[in-house]
Protein backbone atom coordinates (compact mmCIF):
# COMPACT_ATOMS: atom_id res chain seq x y z
CA UNK A 1 0.00 0.00 0.00
CA UNK A 2 1.25 3.42 -0.88
CA UNK A 3 2.86 5.21 2.06
CA UNK A 4 2.37 8.88 2.82
CA UNK A 5 5.21 11.25 3.50
CA UNK A 6 5.13 12.97 6.89
CA UNK A 7 4.21 16.66 6.80
CA UNK A 8 4.86 18.93 9.75
CA UNK A 9 2.66 21.99 9.73
CA UNK A 10 4.19 23.41 12.91
CA UNK A 11 7.72 23.36 11.58
CA UNK A 12 10.79 21.37 12.48
CA UNK A 13 11.64 23.43 15.55
CA UNK A 14 8.25 22.90 17.15
CA UNK A 15 8.29 19.20 16.35
CA UNK A 16 11.75 18.76 17.80
CA UNK A 17 10.80 20.63 20.96
CA UNK A 18 7.73 18.47 21.40
CA UNK A 19 9.71 15.30 20.86
CA UNK A 20 12.39 16.33 23.36
CA UNK A 21 9.77 17.32 25.93
CA UNK A 22 7.95 14.03 25.63
CA UNK A 23 11.15 12.01 25.63
CA UNK A 24 11.94 13.48 29.03
CA UNK A 25 8.63 12.38 30.55
CA UNK A 26 8.67 9.49 32.99
CA UNK A 27 6.63 6.67 31.52
CA UNK A 28 7.45 3.78 33.78
CA UNK A 29 7.75 1.68 30.68
CA UNK A 30 11.38 0.97 30.04
CA UNK A 31 12.72 2.92 27.07
CA UNK A 32 16.47 2.43 26.60
CA UNK A 33 18.58 4.88 28.57
CA UNK A 34 22.23 5.32 29.46
CA UNK A 35 24.58 2.89 27.77
CA UNK A 36 21.61 1.08 26.18
CA UNK A 37 20.86 4.13 24.05
CA UNK A 38 24.15 3.72 22.20
CA UNK A 39 23.57 0.09 21.29
CA UNK A 40 22.49 -0.85 17.80
CA UNK A 41 18.67 -0.93 17.59
CA UNK A 42 17.15 -4.40 17.60
CA UNK A 43 15.02 -5.09 14.54
CA UNK A 44 11.55 -6.36 15.42
CA UNK A 45 9.16 -7.57 12.73
CA UNK A 46 5.46 -7.19 13.57
CA UNK A 47 2.26 -8.24 11.84
CA UNK A 48 -1.05 -6.66 12.81
CA UNK A 49 -4.18 -5.10 11.33
CA UNK A 50 -5.40 -1.51 11.12
CA UNK A 51 -8.71 0.36 10.97
CA UNK A 52 -7.54 3.67 9.53
CA UNK A 53 -8.07 4.44 5.80
CA UNK A 54 -4.44 3.48 5.24
CA UNK A 55 -1.72 2.31 7.66
CA UNK A 56 1.30 4.25 8.94
CA UNK A 57 4.37 4.02 6.74
CA UNK A 58 7.82 2.85 7.78
CA UNK A 59 8.86 6.51 8.13
CA UNK A 60 5.92 7.33 10.39
CA UNK A 61 6.98 9.86 13.02
CA UNK A 62 5.48 7.90 15.93
CA UNK A 63 6.86 4.57 14.74
CA UNK A 64 10.28 6.21 14.60
CA UNK A 65 9.87 7.81 18.03
CA UNK A 66 8.84 4.56 19.70
CA UNK A 67 11.85 2.93 18.08
CA UNK A 68 14.15 5.59 19.54
CA UNK A 69 12.70 5.25 23.02
CA UNK A 70 12.95 1.46 23.04
CA UNK A 71 16.15 1.07 20.98
CA UNK A 72 14.30 -0.96 18.35
CA UNK A 73 13.68 -0.75 14.64
CA UNK A 74 10.07 -1.66 13.98
CA UNK A 75 9.27 -3.35 10.68
CA UNK A 76 5.48 -3.47 10.73
CA UNK A 77 3.44 -5.46 8.23
CA UNK A 78 -0.04 -3.91 8.23
CA UNK A 79 -2.85 -6.15 6.98
CA UNK A 80 -6.41 -5.10 6.19
CA UNK A 81 -8.94 -6.31 8.77
CA UNK A 82 -11.09 -7.54 5.89
CA UNK A 83 -8.77 -10.50 5.27
CA UNK A 84 -6.69 -10.57 8.45
CA UNK A 85 -7.87 -13.95 9.73
CA UNK A 86 -7.12 -15.54 6.35
CA UNK A 87 -3.68 -13.93 6.30
CA UNK A 88 -3.09 -15.18 9.85
CA UNK A 89 -3.73 -18.80 8.88
CA UNK A 90 -1.51 -18.56 5.80
CA UNK A 91 1.34 -17.00 7.77
CA UNK A 92 1.14 -19.52 10.60
CA UNK A 93 1.00 -22.43 8.18
CA UNK A 94 4.03 -21.13 6.28
CA UNK A 95 6.21 -21.14 9.39
CA UNK A 96 7.61 -17.75 8.36
CA UNK A 97 6.20 -15.98 11.42
CA UNK A 98 7.15 -12.41 12.36
CA UNK A 99 8.82 -11.72 15.71
CA UNK A 100 5.52 -10.42 17.05
CA UNK A 101 2.25 -11.48 15.45
CA UNK A 102 -1.28 -10.46 16.37
CA UNK A 103 -3.97 -13.16 16.23
CA UNK A 104 -7.55 -12.10 16.82
CA UNK A 105 -8.63 -15.59 17.90
CA UNK A 106 -6.09 -17.32 20.16
CA UNK A 107 -8.44 -20.31 20.42
CA UNK A 108 -8.23 -21.07 16.71
CA UNK A 109 -7.37 -24.79 16.31
CA UNK A 110 -4.20 -24.02 14.33
CA UNK A 111 -2.93 -21.61 16.99
CA UNK A 112 -3.61 -24.12 19.76
CA UNK A 113 -2.01 -26.98 17.84
CA UNK A 114 1.13 -24.98 17.13
CA UNK A 115 1.31 -23.84 20.75
CA UNK A 116 1.15 -27.47 21.91
CA UNK A 117 3.94 -28.31 19.48
CA UNK A 118 6.19 -25.64 21.00
CA UNK A 119 5.99 -23.05 18.22
CA UNK A 120 5.58 -20.05 20.55
CA UNK A 121 7.18 -18.76 23.71
CA UNK A 122 5.18 -19.48 26.85
CA UNK A 123 4.72 -16.31 28.89
CA UNK A 124 4.95 -17.65 32.41
CA UNK A 125 4.03 -15.49 35.43
CA UNK A 126 7.70 -15.48 36.49
CA UNK A 127 8.68 -14.14 33.06
CA UNK A 128 5.94 -11.50 32.87
CA UNK A 129 6.49 -10.11 36.38
CA UNK A 130 9.75 -8.53 35.19
CA UNK A 131 7.66 -6.17 33.03
CA UNK A 132 5.54 -4.11 35.42
CA UNK A 133 3.01 -2.69 32.98
CA UNK A 134 2.25 -6.09 31.43
CA UNK A 135 2.16 -7.70 34.87
CA UNK A 136 -0.37 -5.06 35.94
CA UNK A 137 -3.00 -6.33 33.47
CA UNK A 138 -6.00 -7.62 35.43
CA UNK A 139 -5.61 -11.30 36.40
CA UNK A 140 -8.85 -12.04 34.52
CA UNK A 141 -7.24 -10.87 31.27
CA UNK A 142 -4.32 -13.28 31.61
CA UNK A 143 -6.69 -16.04 32.73
CA UNK A 144 -9.17 -15.48 29.90
CA UNK A 145 -6.40 -15.62 27.29
CA UNK A 146 -4.96 -18.96 28.46
CA UNK A 147 -5.15 -21.81 25.96
CA UNK A 148 -6.64 -25.21 26.74
CA UNK A 149 -3.50 -26.37 28.56
CA UNK A 150 -3.86 -23.50 31.01
CA UNK A 151 -0.83 -21.60 29.73
CA UNK A 152 -0.36 -18.15 28.17
CA UNK A 153 1.33 -18.08 24.77
CA UNK A 154 0.83 -14.44 23.90
CA UNK A 155 0.59 -10.90 25.18
CA UNK A 156 -3.09 -9.96 25.46
CA UNK A 157 -4.20 -6.96 23.42
CA UNK A 158 -5.78 -5.63 26.59
CA UNK A 159 -9.14 -3.85 26.52
CA UNK A 160 -11.52 -2.87 29.34
CA UNK A 161 -13.94 -5.46 30.66
CA UNK A 162 -16.59 -2.78 31.25
CA UNK A 163 -18.09 -0.35 28.74
CA UNK A 164 -18.41 -2.98 26.01
CA UNK A 165 -21.09 -3.21 23.32
CA UNK A 166 -24.64 -2.82 24.55
CA UNK A 167 -27.74 -0.82 23.68
CA UNK A 168 -27.36 2.92 23.03
CA UNK A 169 -30.65 4.81 22.92
CA UNK A 170 -31.73 8.26 21.73
CA UNK A 171 -32.41 10.05 25.01
CA UNK A 172 -33.63 13.17 23.21
CA UNK A 173 -36.28 11.04 21.46
CA UNK A 174 -37.31 9.52 24.79
CA UNK A 175 -37.68 13.01 26.25
CA UNK A 176 -39.62 14.33 23.27
CA UNK A 177 -42.10 11.45 23.40
CA UNK A 178 -42.38 11.50 27.19
CA UNK A 179 -40.94 8.00 27.58
CA UNK A 180 -38.85 6.54 30.37
CA UNK A 181 -35.63 4.62 29.92
CA UNK A 182 -36.73 1.00 29.19
CA UNK A 183 -35.84 -1.65 31.74
CA UNK A 184 -37.50 -4.81 30.39
CA UNK A 185 -37.93 -6.27 26.92
CA UNK A 186 -41.59 -5.29 26.98
CA UNK A 187 -40.52 -1.71 27.70
CA UNK A 188 -37.92 -1.96 24.95
CA UNK A 189 -40.51 -3.05 22.40
CA UNK A 190 -42.88 -0.21 23.30
CA UNK A 191 -40.06 2.32 22.95
CA UNK A 192 -38.98 0.84 19.60
CA UNK A 193 -42.57 1.07 18.39
CA UNK A 194 -42.86 4.70 19.50
CA UNK A 195 -39.56 5.53 17.80
CA UNK A 196 -40.97 4.01 14.59
CA UNK A 197 -44.49 5.43 14.52
CA UNK A 198 -44.59 8.62 16.63
CA UNK A 199 -42.33 10.80 14.47
CA UNK A 200 -39.52 11.32 17.01
CA UNK A 201 -37.48 13.40 14.57
CA UNK A 202 -40.41 15.73 13.94
CA UNK A 203 -40.21 15.74 10.16
CA UNK A 204 -43.80 14.60 9.67
CA UNK A 205 -42.75 11.36 7.98
CA UNK A 206 -42.66 7.75 9.10
CA UNK A 207 -39.02 7.19 8.20
CA UNK A 208 -37.39 6.06 11.44
CA UNK A 209 -36.82 2.66 13.03
CA UNK A 210 -36.77 1.60 16.64
CA UNK A 211 -33.54 -0.37 16.24
CA UNK A 212 -30.75 -0.23 13.69
CA UNK A 213 -30.53 -3.83 12.48
CA UNK A 214 -31.34 -6.96 14.45
CA UNK A 215 -28.19 -8.66 15.85
CA UNK A 216 -30.36 -11.37 17.39
CA UNK A 217 -27.62 -13.98 17.76
CA UNK A 218 -25.49 -11.45 19.65
CA UNK A 219 -28.10 -9.44 21.51
CA UNK A 220 -31.52 -10.98 22.06
CA UNK A 221 -30.86 -14.70 22.36
CA UNK A 222 -28.10 -14.46 24.98
CA UNK A 223 -30.01 -11.81 26.93
CA UNK A 224 -33.19 -13.90 26.98
CA UNK A 225 -30.97 -16.64 28.47
CA UNK A 226 -29.36 -14.22 30.97
CA UNK A 227 -25.94 -15.01 29.56
CA UNK A 228 -23.39 -13.90 26.95
CA UNK A 229 -22.42 -16.19 24.10
CA UNK A 230 -23.73 -19.68 23.40
CA UNK A 231 -23.42 -21.22 26.86
CA UNK A 232 -25.23 -20.79 30.16
CA UNK A 233 -24.58 -22.42 33.51
CA UNK A 234 -27.39 -24.72 34.74
CA UNK A 235 -27.02 -26.93 37.79
CA UNK A 236 -23.25 -26.84 37.59
CA UNK A 237 -23.13 -27.74 33.89
CA UNK A 238 -23.02 -25.73 30.68
CA UNK A 239 -26.11 -25.83 28.50
CA UNK A 240 -26.08 -24.72 24.87
CA UNK A 241 -28.62 -21.95 24.34
CA UNK A 242 -29.76 -23.42 21.00
CA UNK A 243 -31.67 -26.01 23.02
CA UNK A 244 -33.08 -23.60 25.59
CA UNK A 245 -36.75 -22.49 25.45
CA UNK A 246 -35.66 -18.91 26.10
CA UNK A 247 -33.94 -18.89 22.70
CA UNK A 248 -37.25 -19.79 21.08
CA UNK A 249 -38.84 -16.86 22.97
CA UNK A 250 -36.09 -14.57 21.72
CA UNK A 251 -36.69 -15.57 18.10
CA UNK A 252 -40.41 -14.89 18.49
CA UNK A 253 -39.51 -11.51 20.00
CA UNK A 254 -37.37 -10.74 16.95
CA UNK A 255 -40.25 -11.83 14.71
CA UNK A 256 -42.51 -9.37 16.53
CA UNK A 257 -39.98 -6.60 15.84
CA UNK A 258 -39.93 -7.57 12.17
CA UNK A 259 -43.72 -7.90 11.87
CA UNK A 260 -44.23 -4.50 13.51
CA UNK A 261 -41.60 -3.03 11.16
CA UNK A 262 -39.53 -1.50 13.97
CA UNK A 263 -36.39 -3.00 12.39
CA UNK A 264 -35.45 -2.69 8.69
CA UNK A 265 -36.99 -5.28 6.39
CA UNK A 266 -33.56 -5.96 4.89
CA UNK A 267 -31.86 -6.42 8.30
CA UNK A 268 -30.45 -9.80 7.26
CA UNK A 269 -28.21 -8.34 4.56
CA UNK A 270 -27.16 -5.11 6.27
CA UNK A 271 -23.56 -4.74 7.44
CA UNK A 272 -22.60 -3.48 10.90
CA UNK A 273 -21.35 -0.25 9.33
CA UNK A 274 -24.81 0.30 7.87
CA UNK A 275 -26.36 -0.01 11.32
CA UNK A 276 -24.12 2.84 12.44
CA UNK A 277 -24.99 4.83 9.32
CA UNK A 278 -28.66 4.56 10.30
CA UNK A 279 -27.84 5.94 13.74
CA UNK A 280 -25.77 8.77 12.27
CA UNK A 281 -28.46 9.51 9.70
CA UNK A 282 -31.21 10.14 12.28
CA UNK A 283 -33.00 6.96 11.16
CA UNK A 284 -32.76 4.74 14.25
CA UNK A 285 -33.47 5.26 17.92
CA UNK A 286 -31.34 2.37 19.19
CA UNK A 287 -27.97 1.08 18.13
CA UNK A 288 -25.55 -1.43 19.66
CA UNK A 289 -21.91 -0.58 20.31
CA UNK A 290 -19.49 0.41 23.09
CA UNK A 291 -20.10 3.29 25.49
CA UNK A 292 -17.60 5.59 23.77
CA UNK A 293 -18.92 4.69 20.34
CA UNK A 294 -22.24 6.30 21.25
CA UNK A 295 -20.51 9.63 20.67
CA UNK A 296 -19.86 8.91 16.99
CA UNK A 297 -23.49 9.25 15.82
CA UNK A 298 -24.17 11.87 18.50
CA UNK A 299 -21.37 14.07 17.19
CA UNK A 300 -22.65 13.73 13.62
CA UNK A 301 -26.27 14.44 14.60
CA UNK A 302 -25.38 17.51 16.67
CA UNK A 303 -24.16 19.27 13.55
CA UNK A 304 -27.83 19.88 12.77
CA UNK A 305 -29.53 19.04 16.09
CA UNK A 306 -27.69 20.24 19.22
CA UNK A 307 -30.05 18.19 21.44
CA UNK A 308 -29.27 14.83 19.80
CA UNK A 309 -27.98 12.34 22.32
CA UNK A 310 -27.30 8.59 22.15
CA UNK A 311 -27.24 7.43 25.77
CA UNK A 312 -25.70 4.04 26.65
CA UNK A 313 -28.10 1.93 28.72
CA UNK A 314 -26.85 0.75 32.10
CA UNK A 315 -28.65 -2.60 32.05
CA UNK A 316 -31.77 -4.41 30.92
CA UNK A 317 -33.82 -6.86 32.96
CA UNK A 318 -33.97 -10.22 31.20
CA UNK A 319 -37.16 -12.33 31.01
CA UNK A 320 -35.60 -14.45 33.77
CA UNK A 321 -35.52 -11.38 36.01
CA UNK A 322 -31.77 -10.73 35.91
CA UNK A 323 -30.46 -7.19 35.44
CA UNK A 324 -27.49 -7.40 33.10
CA UNK A 325 -25.17 -5.79 30.61
CA UNK A 326 -22.36 -7.42 28.65
CA UNK A 327 -18.83 -7.77 29.96
CA UNK A 328 -15.91 -8.09 27.57
CA UNK A 329 -13.27 -10.77 28.11
CA UNK A 330 -10.61 -8.09 28.58
CA UNK A 331 -8.63 -8.52 25.35
CA UNK A 332 -9.16 -8.33 21.59
CA UNK A 333 -6.63 -11.01 20.69
CA UNK A 334 -3.04 -11.85 21.59
CA UNK A 335 0.45 -11.19 20.24
CA UNK A 336 2.40 -14.40 19.64
CA UNK A 337 6.20 -14.57 19.78
CA UNK A 338 7.62 -17.57 17.86
CA UNK A 339 10.24 -19.79 19.47
CA UNK A 340 12.66 -18.95 16.65
CA UNK A 341 13.13 -15.62 18.45
CA UNK A 342 16.14 -15.81 20.78
CA UNK A 343 15.71 -15.39 24.52
CA UNK A 344 17.54 -12.04 24.40
CA UNK A 345 15.27 -10.79 21.64
CA UNK A 346 12.23 -12.09 23.53
CA UNK A 347 13.19 -9.81 26.41
CA UNK A 348 13.59 -6.89 24.02
CA UNK A 349 10.12 -7.51 22.60
CA UNK A 350 8.59 -7.78 26.06
CA UNK A 351 10.33 -4.55 27.04
CA UNK A 352 8.95 -2.89 23.89
CA UNK A 353 5.41 -4.04 24.67
CA UNK A 354 5.82 -3.07 28.31
CA UNK A 355 6.73 0.44 27.21
CA UNK A 356 3.69 0.46 24.93
CA UNK A 357 1.57 -0.40 27.99
CA UNK A 358 2.93 2.46 30.06
CA UNK A 359 0.99 5.70 30.25
CA UNK A 360 3.71 7.49 28.26
CA UNK A 361 4.03 4.78 25.62
CA UNK A 362 0.32 4.20 25.12
CA UNK A 363 -0.50 7.90 24.86
CA UNK A 364 2.34 8.40 22.39
CA UNK A 365 1.02 5.55 20.22
CA UNK A 366 -2.61 6.63 20.49
CA UNK A 367 -2.37 10.40 20.32
CA UNK A 368 1.14 11.41 19.20
CA UNK A 369 2.77 14.68 20.20
CA UNK A 370 0.86 17.32 22.12
CA UNK A 371 0.23 20.53 20.17
CA UNK A 372 1.27 18.72 17.00
CA UNK A 373 -1.14 15.81 16.78
CA UNK A 374 -3.61 16.88 19.45
CA UNK A 375 -4.58 19.74 21.70
CA UNK A 376 -5.93 19.26 25.20
CA UNK A 377 -8.49 21.16 27.26
CA UNK A 378 -10.29 20.05 30.43
CA UNK A 379 -8.71 16.62 30.10
CA UNK A 380 -10.14 16.06 26.62
CA UNK A 381 -7.81 15.61 23.66
CA UNK A 382 -8.83 16.92 20.24
CA UNK A 383 -6.95 15.58 17.24
CA UNK A 384 -5.46 17.94 14.69
CA UNK A 385 -5.30 17.68 10.93
CA UNK A 386 -1.65 16.77 11.37
CA UNK A 387 -2.70 13.61 13.23
CA UNK A 388 -4.73 12.57 10.21
CA UNK A 389 -1.83 13.29 7.86
CA UNK A 390 0.60 11.37 10.06
CA UNK A 391 -1.93 8.56 10.70
CA UNK A 392 -1.72 8.88 14.46
CA UNK A 393 -4.64 6.96 15.91
CA UNK A 394 -5.76 4.26 18.31
CA UNK A 395 -6.96 2.52 15.16
CA UNK A 396 -3.39 2.34 13.86
CA UNK A 397 -0.52 1.99 16.38
CA UNK A 398 -3.17 1.54 19.07
CA UNK A 399 -3.68 -1.89 17.51
CA UNK A 400 -0.22 -2.84 18.80
CA UNK A 401 0.23 -0.80 21.94
CA UNK A 402 -2.56 -0.90 24.50
CA UNK A 403 -2.94 -0.24 28.18
CA UNK A 404 -5.23 -1.39 30.96
CA UNK A 405 -7.42 1.70 31.09
CA UNK A 406 -10.77 1.28 32.87
CA UNK A 407 -12.45 4.13 31.01
CA UNK A 408 -10.96 3.49 27.58
CA UNK A 409 -14.42 2.60 26.26
CA UNK A 410 -15.87 5.71 27.86
CA UNK A 411 -13.50 8.16 26.16
CA UNK A 412 -13.20 9.37 22.61
CA UNK A 413 -10.99 12.19 21.40
CA UNK A 414 -12.96 15.36 20.83
CA UNK A 415 -15.98 14.45 22.95
CA UNK A 416 -17.16 17.12 25.42
CA UNK A 417 -15.92 16.73 28.98
CA UNK A 418 -19.47 16.35 30.31
CA UNK A 419 -20.11 13.41 27.97
CA UNK A 420 -16.90 11.73 29.13
CA UNK A 421 -17.86 12.21 32.78
CA UNK A 422 -21.31 10.78 32.13
CA UNK A 423 -19.81 7.82 30.29
CA UNK A 424 -17.49 7.08 33.22
CA UNK A 425 -20.49 7.01 35.53
CA UNK A 426 -22.25 4.58 33.18
CA UNK A 427 -19.21 2.27 33.13
CA UNK A 428 -19.16 2.36 36.94
CA UNK A 429 -22.92 1.84 37.22
CA UNK A 430 -22.80 -1.24 34.99
CA UNK A 431 -20.29 -3.09 37.17
CA UNK A 432 -22.83 -4.93 39.38
CA UNK A 433 -24.71 -6.15 36.30
CA UNK A 434 -21.89 -7.32 34.04
CA UNK A 435 -22.11 -10.85 32.65
CA UNK A 436 -19.24 -12.37 30.69
CA UNK A 437 -18.98 -15.23 28.23
CA UNK A 438 -18.55 -18.37 30.34
CA UNK A 439 -17.65 -20.30 27.18
CA UNK A 440 -14.65 -18.10 26.37
CA UNK A 441 -11.64 -20.28 25.59
CA UNK A 442 -13.36 -23.61 26.23
CA UNK A 443 -12.24 -26.26 23.75
CA UNK A 444 -14.12 -28.81 21.66
CA UNK A 445 -12.47 -30.65 18.81
CA UNK A 446 -15.90 -31.63 17.47
CA UNK A 447 -17.00 -27.99 17.50
CA UNK A 448 -13.99 -27.11 15.36
CA UNK A 449 -15.09 -29.68 12.79
CA UNK A 450 -18.86 -29.38 12.82
CA UNK A 451 -19.66 -26.17 14.71
CA UNK A 452 -19.54 -23.77 11.72
CA UNK A 453 -21.94 -25.94 9.71
CA UNK A 454 -24.37 -26.18 12.63
CA UNK A 455 -24.17 -22.44 13.28
CA UNK A 456 -24.89 -21.64 9.63
CA UNK A 457 -28.00 -23.83 9.62
CA UNK A 458 -29.19 -22.16 12.81
CA UNK A 459 -28.49 -18.66 11.47
CA UNK A 460 -30.31 -19.37 8.21
CA UNK A 461 -33.34 -20.81 9.97
CA UNK A 462 -33.47 -17.96 12.49
CA UNK A 463 -33.71 -15.40 9.68
CA UNK A 464 -36.40 -17.41 7.88
CA UNK A 465 -38.52 -17.70 11.03
CA UNK A 466 -38.12 -14.00 11.85
CA UNK A 467 -39.14 -13.04 8.30
CA UNK A 468 -42.08 -15.48 8.29
CA UNK A 469 -40.62 -17.73 5.62
CA UNK A 470 -40.65 -20.67 8.04
CA UNK A 471 -43.00 -21.31 10.99
CA UNK A 472 -41.70 -21.46 14.56
CA UNK A 473 -42.39 -25.20 14.42
CA UNK A 474 -39.41 -25.45 12.07
CA UNK A 475 -37.26 -24.15 14.92
CA UNK A 476 -38.81 -26.72 17.27
CA UNK A 477 -37.98 -29.46 14.79
CA UNK A 478 -34.38 -28.32 14.54
CA UNK A 479 -34.02 -28.23 18.32
CA UNK A 480 -35.31 -31.80 18.49
CA UNK A 481 -32.80 -32.87 15.85
CA UNK A 482 -29.92 -31.13 17.63
CA UNK A 483 -30.87 -32.71 20.94
CA UNK A 484 -30.37 -36.11 19.29
CA UNK A 485 -27.51 -35.16 16.96
CA UNK A 486 -24.39 -37.14 17.86
CA UNK A 487 -21.95 -34.39 16.93
CA UNK A 488 -23.88 -31.66 18.74
CA UNK A 489 -24.11 -33.75 21.90
CA UNK A 490 -20.41 -34.47 21.62
CA UNK A 491 -19.74 -30.73 21.44
CA UNK A 492 -21.72 -30.23 24.65
CA UNK A 493 -19.77 -33.00 26.39
CA UNK A 494 -16.36 -31.73 25.26
CA UNK A 495 -17.13 -28.15 26.25
CA UNK A 496 -18.28 -29.34 29.67
CA UNK A 497 -15.13 -31.44 30.05
CA UNK A 498 -13.09 -28.35 29.19
CA UNK A 499 -15.08 -26.30 31.69
CA UNK A 500 -14.57 -28.85 34.48
CA UNK A 501 -10.84 -28.95 33.73
CA UNK A 502 -10.72 -25.16 33.98
CA UNK A 503 -12.49 -24.91 37.33
CA UNK A 504 -10.50 -27.84 38.71
CA UNK A 505 -7.27 -26.03 37.86
CA UNK A 506 -8.17 -22.95 39.92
Amino acid sequence: MKQRKQVYVKGAAVFTAAAVALAGCGGGGGGQTGSGATQKPVEVSIMTNFSTPEPPGADNVIVQEIGKRTNTKLNIQWVSPNNYDEKTKVTLASGDIPDLMFVSNPFDPLVMQMAQEGAFWELTPDLVKAYPNLAAYPPEVWKNSKLKDGKNYGIPAVRPMGGWSFINIRKDWLDKLGLKMPETFDDLFEVMKAFTYKDPDGNGKQDTYGLAGNQGAFLFEPLFNSTLGKWKLKDGKLAHIYLEPQTRDAILYQKKLYDEKVIPEDFAVLKLSQFEDMAKGNKAGMWVDTVEASWRPTEELRKTNPQADFLPMTYITTPEGKKMAYQWRGFNGIFLIPKKVSEDKLKTILKLMDYGSSKEGAELAWYGFKDVHYTEKDGIKTTTEQAKKDIVSQSALGKIFSRDEKYLWAYRTGMPADVFERNKKIVDAREPYLVGDIGNGLYSETANKFGPEIDKKVDDLRVKVVMGKEPISAWDDMVQKLSKDENFQKIIKEVNDSYQARISAK
